[in-house]
């Protein structure tokens, strides 16, 4: 055997003995030790790396306690599940150190104030008037000349625009907009429109022209001011006086855009009927809303994972009045959890679904998780999911770990959820940690 030959196995050798140290138990436990761990008041977890070693582990006792040892270094056994136990809220480093002398990992560990709300499912119904006139379309004026024209497209209005001001006035009500144009119209000056587009504004004027076949003066624009539907309430935190609903944006049916929230209310819904979803076609809640005077809450934010405001108290109906505990992202694992939503009048009822994947995300990102209903059931009953079902909580664990989304439209037994983390810091109500940049149904 020559030399090339000898360093050729010689390679193979050693890529072989890599391959087996890469997917050998203790390496792969080695691989998923964390860098960071982050846990509320009060929590008691447990790590399971089944390690055959021992390490001496140094923390700070008033923080963080390490299998019930108030010590600040004690030896453990990493093969045993380690105990973990916070005391107090702050910051720490656990340093591993094997058989108390080779280096071996460095944890940061941060405990924040715990944390519990009280899981929703509730159906709610949703209105939202904008914070200014939606442009959802444009349309062409017939002139006496007999030419046809957009006044809109003319001043550069495209859809999903937002018309915030006319004449330097505020403005969100459509029905106002027929007497400005009149009067422009008649006065022979054009109207002096403020617009928001995305996160730019600019002004534009705009020259109404008058409609032949109706008699009237025309922007050439199809314009909206509010919105209406149903969802799913998330949750309600008491010591807040805050909720969380639908885990997704609201947006314009339209054009698709994001609606600017200026005001808005929700309120109690009763659900009628179940459209069934079948493969290619999501079905879809049918409910009504019931004593529209009384408000539940009003809507401050519509942001990526749903609406959030104010609320004064649980609305009625709800599964269990007793707040849970609620996982971070990393804590959200694959396998058995369950689903609470209504499906028949105003009921929340308990659903078994499997979490199937689980995204890592250590910012805040839609779809984090995918769910499929393994609850004949509910199956039965609806389908699968179906819209107006976005926002149902999901729980694991005794935990709430996230919401419904989305469906999918091939196979509506299955769907994508996201973490209740994000809706939290929506609401306002659980800080980003700091050194992290923490159809729909």
């Amino acid at each position: 055997m020559n030399a090339n030959q000898r360093k050729r196995w010689l390679g193979l050798v050693l890529v072989f003995f890599v391959c087996v140290l890469g997917l050998s138990s203790p390496f792969q436990h080695f691989a998923a030790f964390p860098n960071e761990l982050r846990l509320f008041s009060g929590q008691l977890k447990q790590l399971d790396y089944g390690m055959p070693v021992h390490a001496q582990v140094t923390v700070d006792p008033t923080i963080l306690h390490v299998n019930g040892s108030k010590d600040r270094s004690l030896s453990i056994d990493l093969n045993k599940p380690i105990s973990l136990q916070t005391e107090q809220i702050g910051e720490t480093t656990m340093k591993l150190k094997l058989f108390g002398k080779i280096p071996f990992k460095t944890v940061k560990v941060n405990v924040v104030p715990d944390l519990r709300v009280v899981p929703g499912g509730q159906t709610i119904g949703v209105k939202v008037k904008s914070a200014g006139i939606m442009i959802v379309g444009h349309h062409q004026v017939k002139t006496a000349q007999g030419t046809k024209v957009s006044p809109g497209e003319v001043a550069n209005l495209q859809l999903g625009d937002l018309i915030t001001h006319i004449n330097g006035k505020f403005i969100n009500e459509v029905r106002k907009v027929a007497d400005l144009a009149e009067q422009a119209g008649a006065s022979k000056k054009p109207l002096q429109l403020k617009v928001k587009r995305g996160d730019q504004s600019f002004e534009t004027k705009l020259n109404p022209v008058f409609d032949a076949e109706d008699q009237a003066w025309r922007l050439g624009l199809y314009i909206r001011d509010s919105a209406a539907g149903v969802g799913t309430l998330t949750f309600y935190a008491p010591d807040q006086g805050v909720y969380g609903a639908l885990g997704h944006v609201i947006t314009d049916m339209d054009t698709q855009t994001p609606i600017e929230v200026g005001e808005g209310q929700i309120l109690q819904s009763h659900v009628t009927s179940i459209n069934k979803s079948q493969n290619g076609e999501p079905g879809e809640k049918r409910a009504q809303f019931v004593k529209e005077g009384k408000v539940l809450g009003n809507i401050e934010r519509n942001t990526s994972f749903g609406i959030f405001g104010k609320m004064d108290e649980l609305p009625t109906h709800s599964y269990n009045e007793q707040a849970l505990p609620v996982a971070f992202a990393e804590e959200v694992k694959e396998g058995p959890a369950e689903l609470l939503t209504v499906v028949n009048g105003q009921k929340v009822e308990r659903f078994s679904v499997e979490v199937v994947h689980v995204t890592k995300q250590s910012s805040p990102a839609t779809k984090g998780m995918v769910i499929k209903i393994t609850d004949p059931r509910l199956i039965e009953q609806t389908g699968g999911i179906v819209q107006g079902m976005s926002g149902s909580p999901i729980i694991q664990d005794g935990k709430i770990i996230g919401a419904v989304t989305h469906v999918f439209v091939n196979d509506p037994t299955s769907g994508y959820g996201c973490f209740i983390e994000w809706m939290l810091q929506d609401a306002g109500i659980l800080l980003k940690t700091e050194g992290r940049n923490l159809k729909a149904a």
